[in-house]
């Protein structure tokens, strides 16, 4: 197997045994890089000198027994991840490029961890689509069909581990921002119990989390981000959690099965067929499947979308005017439709996520784990802000992602199948409240029952 091919377990045990070094490491996915941006976009402040001369000192502490747990890994971050001395645009080009002070708590547990960071990946206009369209960076595009959107909001991220830049990459997801593009990618992209990895800064719903192409490593990251950090005041008491205990047998787990949200967009039929039968493998292999009704309501949908476009209005309307008009027209659109919300009508859209809170845990407390599809479409055009492509319909696609965010229940994507198309459908598993090493658990049960993985295209 090529170099860029292999996990972060795979490349940890060759540094160990001395049959790999994180240079030569560093120097293929640096070529991979070099040959596939042109076309993917995935990348913004891409530095190979940092990452040579970060390799090289990783060789060094390899030499000398002194390699910490990402010791030589190639890694990337989500842009909106600061890292110190990099704007951070957000996304946009109504940001003021001002150097980010310090680290954010996870680029600091990576590089303290040994890993090389390679730069970091391409997201939307603040974050808030499913695409790599942006105002500034040049659109990211799907490894699998360079046609289509890696999704969003960690675009890059997804477009970056599916290609092969390196094996581990972290995004962030506040209503399915790691899982949408994990799905449409062909990858593994755990949303963490809220609070389980620091983020700073902290915000209802946010989390940073492993976007990996095997389970094994996105828990062997999970080990190194859920280390503590006090800038994070929402964040959950330290715990020792056995990332690396992946083994599990399934047999009489009661697992939910989700095949209608209740509302948003309907399943397309190759997405249904695809976790379907990936249910019918989880039977097969001894777990009981039972239905999960929807849950979700227009009115918590609605709500929801009401409130976060008040808090984006309250945002974008401060800047002055030249910079409100660099704002992707489709964010500024979508972001106006706050502007005349009543105080009554935004409390009542913020009041909508504690509604999916609660409708979302009692749903699922029956079971111990509940499956259904990330996305209920395949990846859009690239040139496509969101699946329908309306800002006034923003959010039909995230009815099966966003109330685990408000929930505070991990939630992992992998990959189940494909479409007639040839492209990744995604399969989610929720997990009760901070069973974030269960859900990683059956998907690691579910990658040794499913079919052979393709690779994209590119």
């Amino acid at each position: 197997m090529e170099l860029t091919g292999l996990t972060a377990t795979d490349l940890l045990a060759a540094y160990r045994a001395g049959t790999l070094s994180p240079v030569e490491v560093t120097e293929a996915v640096l070529a991979r890089i070099d040959a596939l941006e042109p076309s993917l976009h995935a990348l913004y402040a891409y530095d190979p000198s940092q990452a040579r001369d970060a390799a090289k000192a990783s060789e060094q502490r390899w030499a000398a027994g002194e390699a910490g747990p990402l010791d030589g890994v190639p890694i990337t971050l989500k842009e909106n991840i600061a890292t110190r001395g990099t704007p951070v645009p957000l996304g946009t080009a109504a940001t003021e490029l001002v150097p980010a002070p310090a680290d954010a708590p996870a680029a600091a547990r990576v590089r303290e961890a040994g890993a090389v960071l390679l730069g970091k990946t391409t997201m939307p206009d603040y974050g808030m689509l499913t695409s790599g369209l942006s105002s500034f960076h040049t659109a990211s595009r799907n490894p699998w069909d360079l046609a289509r959107t890696p999704g969003g909001s960690s675009a890059g991220a997804a477009a970056a581990a599916a290609a092969g830049y390196g094996p581990l990459h972290v995004g962030t997801d506040i209503g399915g921002s790691i899982r949408l593009p994990a799905g449409w990618c062909g990858l593994v992209g755990l949303k963490p119990s809220f609070g389980r990895v620091p983020v700073h800064p902290p915000f209802p719903g946010r989390v940073a989390g492993p976007m990996t192409r095997t389970v094994a490593d996105a828990a062997l990251l999970m080990g190194v981000l859920s280390a503590p950090d006090n800038r994070d005041h929402l964040s959950l008491p330290p715990a020792e959690i056995a990332w690396s205990q992946l083994d599990f047998d399934v047999t009489g787990l009661r697992l939910g099965l989700q095949l209608d949200a209740g509302v948003g967009l309907p399943v397309e039929d190759d997405v249904r067929a695809a976790v379907l039968a990936a249910a019918r493998r989880f039977e097969a292999a001894g777990a009981v499947v039972e239905p999960v009704e929807p849950f979700l309501t227009r009115e918590m949908l609605d709500g929801l979308d009401d409130f976060w476009r008040v808090r984006a209005w309250c945002d974008i309307s401060a800047l002055p005017p030249e910079r409100q008009a660099l704002v992707l027209p489709y964010i500024l659109t979508w972001a106006q439709g706050g502007a005349e919300v009543s105080g009554v009508a935004t409390y009542r859209g913020f009041a909508q996520m504690d509604a999916i809170s609660v409708a979302a845990l009692r749903a699922t407390e029956p079971y111990d784990f509940v499956l259904s599809p990330t996305c209920p479409v395949s990846a859009p055009p690239a040139e496509w802000a969101s699946p329908t492509n309306d800002p006034a319909r923003p959010f039909e696609h995230i009815a099966f992602t966003v109330p685990y965010n408000m929930s505070g229940q991990p939630a992992v994507s992998l990959n189940c199948g494909y479409t007639s198309g040839g492209q990744p459908v995604g399969l989610q598993v929720a997990g009760r409240r901070f069973d974030d090493l269960g859900v990683l658990q059956v998907a690691a049960a579910f990658e040794g029952i499913r079919d052979p993985q393709r690779s994209p295209g590119v």
